[in-house]
């Protein structure tokens, strides 16, 4: 008895030990296999070209390419904004295969898009200079339009009215049926293109504003190049513009004497101007000049009374962008102090408020932003005259 006992437990025990060497035979089988697979996974998404849309100062937007689509991510589309976009731009063929939910991101664009909206006019050159323009649909606001190739398509009824930006026309909009609306926002509240989003039609949002610097800004027209498969085009166009915009800096760079600039104007006994970490004092910085208030810091407007900014201005050189004033009679009108600067006086006082389309737009507005080479241009052209003798300034013109 004792002999069978010992034997049975012999047999069980290389039984155990045969099972034990299969179910390590079998987990090292699964994991084989779970890597071959997780293998194949990540090599589908792998990035195939890492150089792609190379973003060298925009800070709110990335893109990257994978084999059968396109990954957007809008970053900090409106300051402090909480979280980040993400938004798959894939052709219809390959979104038919894919297996992509609407819940993983914020919208999923088929390309190729054959009508679209936008909402803002400093959107409007970066599809002119794409060569997109005809997919404009529709616009609120068409009166702020300056871009004489827009507005022809305005007055031939090619681009639809959409009222304002706030409260944009939803039934007229949702009748246009676009492939897509580029929107903007200051907090992430607006009702109109919440309710565009629901319909079914893809809602992104443009944060080129929100950059801190004049090239930054302009590199959002990378943004619009993916979204028209025209990365190469772009990319060429804002080279063209950070090369205009870095060789007039330089040449700015070589004078000697800085002309003292006064900025802003009154409004109701404050005095708005740049503060010192603002994109237009960015401007002036690289124009080579002695803005009086270059120290400050913050990137939005100072308030100040108006004692403080005549003590610090009164003898200021060139006085800019006098905020909305359009001669030296309504500058006065506005405020009699604003007569008592030797910038006034001497009649150095120069503004874009006047170059205007054929609505009243102002094309600064417009233009600005995507051709900060020639508002640097502008602004050196005006400081130092002497170092482009042969240029005509684009938005500048001097009150009169």
């Amino acid at each position: 008895m004792n002999d069978y006992l010992k034997t049975l437990n012999n047999l069980t025990f290389e039984r155990i030990k045969n099972l034990k060497l299969r179910l390590a035979f079998l987990y090292l089988v699964l994991i084989f296999f779970t890597s071959c697979k997780n293998e194949v996974s990540n090599q589908s998404e792998e990035v195939i070209d890492k150089n792609f849309a190379h973003i060298k100062y925009a800070k709110g937007f990335s893109i990257k390419d994978y084999k059968t689509y396109k990954f957007l991510e809008i970053k900090n589309p409106w300051p402090k904004a909480e979280k980040s976009y993400r938004y798959v731009l894939i052709d219809k063929e390959n979104a038919i295969k894919s297996t992509f939910s609407k819940n993983e991101f914020d919208g999923i664009i088929i390309k190729p898009i054959k009508k679209i909206v936008v909402t803002s006019t400093t959107h409007i050159p970066a599809l002119e200079l794409l060569n997109t323009e005809e997919t404009l649909v529709g616009f609120p606001g068409t009166d702020y339009v300056s871009s004489k190739k827009t507005r022809h398509r305005i007055e031939n009824d090619l681009i639809r009215e959409l009222g304002k930006n706030d409260g944009i026309n939803t039934e007229v909009l949702l009748e246009l049926n676009p492939n897509l609306v580029v929107g903007f926002g200051i907090d992430g509240n607006n009702r109109s293109l919440e309710i565009i989003k629901k319909s079914g039609i893809p809602v992104i949002f443009n944060g080129d504003w929100v950059e801190s610097s004049p090239l930054a800004k302009a590199e959002w027209i990378k943004f619009f190049g993916v979204l028209f498969n025209k990365e190469k085009e772009a990319d060429s166009i804002f080279n063209t513009i950070e090369k205009n915009y870095l060789e007039a800096k330089q040449l700015a760079q070589n004078i000697k004497n800085k002309p003292t600039v006064l900025s802003g104007a009154m409004h109701n006994d404050v005095w708005y101007l740049p503060n010192g970490s603002s994109t237009e004092a960015q401007f002036l910085k690289d124009a080579n000049v002695s803005y009086l208030w270059q120290d400050s810091k913050g990137i939005g407007s100072l308030q100040l009374n108006f004692e403080s900014v005549f003590v610090k201005a009164k003898d200021a050189d060139i006085w800019l962008s006098p905020s909305n004033y359009n001669s030296l009679e309504s500058l006065k009108n506005g405020n009699s102090q604003h007569a008592m600067f030797k910038a006034f006086q001497n009649k150095n006082v120069y503004s874009f408020n006047n170059t205007n389309g054929e609505s009243g737009g102002v094309l600064y507005y417009e233009l600005g932003m995507t051709r900060p080479d020639l508002v640097l241009q502008d602004i050196i052209k005006v400081c130092h005259p002497e170092l482009l003798k042969n240029y005509s300034t684009h938005f500048f013109k001097p009150l009169k």
